[in-house]
């Protein structure tokens, strides 16, 4: 009886692109001076600036002193600030500057890149297909709503880079 390859098991593929996927995007983000945690970070607040840090800190799934740190580098770089939060006097939310938002365009590019050359070997729909059956077993996982769009890819995000790599 042979014993099966690793590569036969999809919870050892899953961790061992998960582990080249999260390095390849810290390496991706470094020129920028950023994590993956504060492109997150970015990028929910461009969808929903002047969120208090508590607030951000769930749909992160980071610990609310990680937030403070996170939130405090940010500041320190002139990328987001920490204002009066409107209905709660003891937050304070915390909104994206000019700054902020230039660096999560120039983030966005750089991803969207890495994204093309990671799909590259994927056919335009192969990669809608693929990102669907992701989200699918992400969901029964029940991981769904523990992990903001913006720390993973974007579907629209790998179907462009899928898009852009047929062509």
């Amino acid at each position: 009886m042979s014993t099966p390859s690793l590569f036969d098991h999809p919870a050892c593929v899953m961790t061992h692109l998960s582990a080249h996927v999260q390095e390849q995007l810290v390496d991706v983000l470094a020129p920028l001076g950023i994590h993956p945690r504060q492109f997150g970070l970015l990028d929910l607040l461009i969808e929903k600036d002047g969120l208090s840090q508590h607030q951000l800190a769930g749909p992160l799934n980071v610990h609310r002193n990680v937030m403070v740190g996170l939130v405090d580098e940010l500041e320190r770089r002139g990328l987001v600030e920490r204002r009066r939060h409107p209905t709660d006097r003891r937050a304070h939310a915390v909104h994206v500057l000019p700054a902020g938002r230039e660096l999560h365009t120039e983030a966005e590019s750089l991803i969207s890149g890495f994204e093309t050359r990671l799909l590259g070997g994927l056919e335009a729909e192969e990669a809608r297909t693929f990102v669907t059956l992701l989200k699918r077993v992400f969901a029964h996982a029940g991981l769904a709503g523990d992990l903001h769009p913006g720390l993973l890819t974007s579907e629209a995000a790998l179907t462009e880079a899928a898009l852009t790599e047929s062509r």
